[in-house]
């Protein structure tokens, strides 16, 4: 790793400290101005090209219970320029290496009248730029409270959107593509029909969020390092059409409780002509701290498969019992209960799933349901606590672990903490030395139902901490964590790196529980993937959920294929194969490609892509010259075409493609493929028909 500083490098011209200041990009690709407004106002705009593509944009806080926010009333008195360049290896990634280079202008204001200071610092990227505030330790700001943060980001036109509402607890909506002027009235229409909930801003959207602008310029607001802070949504002023940062309020309605020296996240601005470079940006990671975990060597990509859609589907379910009444709340007596006889977490049914893991070459299985209190949760009162050590009569801890370990399989650990997180912090010690002991190195802990202590929300400050502290606890005991329920990523897997997954997004269980649109997969790596990998779930091949629960008539809105390539299109170092082994063996050829997909790669190609439309990429898989190529489709079909040029010169390769029949299509015929091998080199093209809803998957591998 070779690092470059150089603290005061010329970049921008100005006559005095008070006037406006330039900073460009190593490239120059982009400039950003920074400026004083007559009143002492922050403000900034961004350029791309020599194009305006975000208009001046007011920067500040709003502070609760304070005679003066810091919104104006500053002067410039300090200003310092560096420029940065390293390339970093992530332990996982969809690359094996990284190059974080940017110009920094690190702004110091100080506030008339009260004497206060705070610093700006911006980080021009050739993909973007990255803000955030800074606390300086001093005598007139210690301790204070956000009631409003007020960034702003100005559009230049009425652009298109690809957004789900400003919720302040899941963001498990499907996407609305639509105008910014259009935002307001659907999203009242989300928020009207939300009314039990009512736990959003009725004209606020979600980062990240993806923007088209009309002569083709693509442009994602998010954010990057969210520790310590509110999560950030966004509010709309559709008249003006300018964001403004809305910061998730807490039980009492605050947005933050700072501390001086401290800072906030950063708050990020991607811009590109091409939306591949959207995708293989990696400026969110770049904006956070290297891993703070020395020995990384036990983290490790996983591929598994699970006791989970069955339950999903109603087909098995999570709890022992559905006798309710002879179990009562915290006082479990299991002897006089009657067994429902679906229970999935049971002895017999793990062990089938180990032995089809290790028949299939797969690390793991995810087993759900094998802890007392899912009977209590369903049957009395969500506001049930488990205690993560307790399984149920049928599910023999160590008799399982020692099955799968004498078939080379680990079990990956659940803990439903039912948004109870005082509950899951007093206990966590206990449950990952328990994980310690009975040889789990993994666990996906959910955080379903209403934050307790009533009123809390699932992104404030107060909450993200939790999830941080149970990443850097789950680190002590050297465990991998896949958050699901909890706050959207924002790059900390590089600073953390066992956090290996997190859902944050509406994943493959809606598609049992209704379904989802089925352009829903070309849009979710434009917005939730920015901020890092999500436990999507996929691999399913039964699409009519009917045939696994009669009273389920839910559809699968996809086709295989398309299933088949979000093993390459959604990016993660933690893949499911999510359908039953039953499934599986139904379709042993297209099963075949789940079976040799690679979950850590060394290079990513984004071939084409489109938001909501459709996405190509190709990956190489680490330590080998194998290959793996994805597209998913949206709704309409088309001819997708692929160059290999990205393969190695003068080699040789066989081609197995997986693709939609001619007759596919995601809702009238969703299993129909076909799969023919071809030879290809780097000299080879290939034109490939894409189902509505569906796509395909290549397999390249190196001819020996």
């Amino acid at each position: 790793m070779k690092n470059l500083f150089f603290a005061s490098l010329i970049l921008f011209a100005f006559s005095s400290i008070a006037e406006a200041q330039q900073l460009k990009s190593p490239e120059g690709k982009f400039v950003m101005e920074f400026s004083l407004q007559n009143d002492g106002t922050p403000t900034y705009n961004l350029k791309y090209k020599n194009k305006e593509v975000v208009k001046t944009s007011k920067l500040g806080l709003e502070l609760k219970d304070d005679k003066k926010s810091l919104l104006n009333d500053f002067t410039v008195v300090d200003t310092k320029t560096s420029t940065f360049d390293e390339t970093w290896k992530p332990v996982w990634g969809e690359v094996d290496h990284i190059r974080n280079h940017y110009n920094e202008l690190a702004v110091t204001l100080n506030q008339k009248g009260t004497d206060r200071q705070i610093i700006i610092r911006f980080r021009l990227f050739e993909d973007g730029l990255g803000f955030r505030y800074e606390f300086p330790a001093q005598k007139n700001l210690t301790y204070f409270v956000i009631k409003e943060e007020r960034s702003q980001f100005a559009m230049t036109g009425d652009h298109t959107a690809f957004w789900i509402p400003g919720d302040y607890d899941t963001q498990e909506y499907d996407y609305t593509k639509s105008k910014l002027s259009e935002i307001r009235g659907l999203s009242q229409k989300a928020y009207t029909a939300n009314v039990s909930q009512k736990s959003f801003s009725p004209t606020g959207v979600q980062t990240s969020l993806m923007l088209k602008t009309a002569d083709g310029i693509y442009i994602n607001l998010h954010e990057a390092a969210l520790i310590n802070y509110s999560c950030m949504h966004l509010n709309l002023d559709d008249k003006n059409l300018v964001f403004e940062s809305w910061l998730t309020p807490d039980a009492k309605g605050d947005k933050g409780y700072m501390q001086a020296p401290s800072h906030s996240p950063w708050r990020t601005i991607m811009v590109s002509d091409d939306a591949r470079e959207i995708l293989a940006s990696k400026m969110t990671y770049n904006l956070n701290d290297p891993s703070k975990i020395e020995n990384t060597s036990w983290i490790k990509p996983v591929k598994y498969v699970g006791v989970w859609w069955e339950m999903i589907t109603g087909k098995s379910s999570w709890s022992y019992t559905n006798d309710f009444p002879t179990v009562q709340l915290g006082v479990s007596d299991f002897s006089k209960a009657k067994p429902s006889g679906t229970h999935g977490a049971n002895n017999a049914n793990v062990k089938k799933y180990i032995d089809f893991a290790a028949a299939n070459g797969f690390d793991a299985v995810l087993v759900e349901g094998w802890n007392e209190g899912w009977e209590d949760w369903f049957g009395h009162s969500k506001d049930y606590v488990f205690d993560f050590l307790t399984p149920y009569p049928d599910f023999d801890v160590k008799g399982l672990h020692e099955y799968a370990k004498s078939k080379g399989v680990k079990i990956i650990m659940h803990h439903e903490t039912s948004g109870s997180v005082r509950n899951y912090e007093r206990h966590m010690d206990a449950a990952y030395k328990f994980m310690n002991d009975n040889g789990y190195d993994a666990v996906k802990s959910g955080y379903v139902g209403d934050i307790l202590p009533r009123g809390e929300n699932h992104y404030s400050q107060w909450i993200v901490n939790h999830y941080q502290y149970a990443i850097e606890k789950a680190a002590d005991y050297k465990i991998m964590v896949n958050a699901h329920e909890a706050v959207r990523p924002t790059g900390i897997a590089r600073t953390y790196p066992n956090l290996i997954g997190n859902e944050a997004a509406r994943g493959t269980e809606y598609q049992a529980f209704g379904g989802s649109k089925p352009n829903h997969v070309t849009v979710l790596p434009f917005t939730r993937l920015i901020g890092g990998p999500m436990d999507y779930t996929p691999g399913i091949f039964e699409m009519d959920i009917s045939k696994m629960n009669p009273d389920n008539k839910s559809h699968v809105n996809s086709t295989i294929c398309n299933q088949l390539a979000l093993y390459v299109t959604m990016y993660s170092p933690l893949q499911m194969a999510a359908d039953t082994p039953e499934n599986y063996n139904r379709f042993p050829d297209a099963f075949q490609f789940i079976k040799d997909v690679a979950v850590d790669w060394s290079e990513s190609k984004y071939i084409e892509a489109e938001p909501g439309d459709f996405i190509t990429v190709a990956r190489k898989a680490k330590g080998t010259n194998n290959w793996f190529i994805g597209n998913v489709n949206g709704e309409t079909p088309r001819t997708s075409n692929i160059d290999f040029s990205f393969l190695e010169k003068g080699k040789k390769y066989t081609a197995t493609i997986y693709a939609d029949a001619k007759d596919a299509h995601y809702k009238t015929n969703p299993q129909a493929y076909t799969i023919k091998k071809i030879a290809v080199t780097s000299k080879s093209k290939l034109s490939q028909l894409s189902a509505p809803g569906g796509g395909y998957a290549i397999s390249v591998i190196e001819t020996k």
